[in-house]
């Protein structure tokens, strides 16, 4: 499912929703655990998980941005900086599983925006998939994923 895309009064959000069939801890292990995250997300270390802590970005180039973990609740909430931006991942649990929601909070829409939303939206498949047992091709995801989040922007930006 698409991610909803909204206007408020500091910027913009991005909310993506996923129902799964794995419990909370499970999930949650996907977004904390420094054995599993490089698995959909390579260049994310969590180096310091807890409030106030790190979470440090692989530039590619041998340097790394650290990102501050903003609110941290276990099994619940992992919200941190995302340069300019804030992204935060909320499990509840659902009769069969697990319920996933990532928001970006974005200060502005850039040419780089629907990137990050389409790699945020293949980032979720792919831990789905993970936890399916399955795997996905990735950069042909992304790259039908990106065509739809540049026609979202533009709606956004129409209003």
């Amino acid at each position: 499912m698409i991610a909803r895309i909204q206007n408020g009064e500091n910027g913009y959000s991005a909310t993506f929703e996923r129902n799964l069939k794995h419990p909370i801890e499970e999930v949650w292990s996907y977004l904390t655990d420094n054995e599993k995250l490089p698995k959909w997300f390579s260049e994310l270390h969590v180096d310091e998980l807890r409030k106030g802590g790190v979470i440090k970005f692989d530039m590619g180039d041998g340097t790394f941005d650290e990102l501050s973990i903003l609110e941290l609740k276990i099994n619940s909430v992992l919200e941190f900086s995302w340069w300019a931006d804030t992204v935060r991942f909320e499990l509840s649990q659902e009769s069969e599983g697990s319920s996933l929601r990532l928001i970006e909070k974005i200060h502005t829409i850039t040419d780089h925006t629907p990137r990050d939303l389409a790699g945020w939206h293949v980032c979720l498949d792919v831990i789905e998939a993970l936890l399916d047992g399955r795997t996905i091709e990735r950069k042909e995801e992304w790259k039908i994923w990106y065509e739809r989040y540049v026609k979202e922007i533009e709606k956004v930006n129409q209003q």
